[in-house]
């Protein structure tokens, strides 16, 4: 049976997020301020391999 966390582990789970986001937030940042400078032909790169892939995963499901 498993116990549910602890006040001091909650709290240090709690800290360790927000530092995270802190540390990744600039990178963020600048993610976002890229994308809104992508250009439209930039799309079919990623899902053409992704659907393939959605086809591929569907076609081994059928298989079984």
């Amino acid at each position: 049976m498993k116990t549910p966390f602890e006040t001091w582990e909650l709290l240090i789970l709690g800290a360790l997020v927000i530092l995270l986001l802190f540390w990744v937030s600039p990178g963020l940042k600048q993610a976002f301020k890229q994308s809104q400078e992508t250009k439209s032909s930039d799309w079919p790169g990623l899902l053409i391999p992704l659907a393939i892939v959605a086809v591929f995963v569907t076609l081994l499901l059928y298989m079984v």
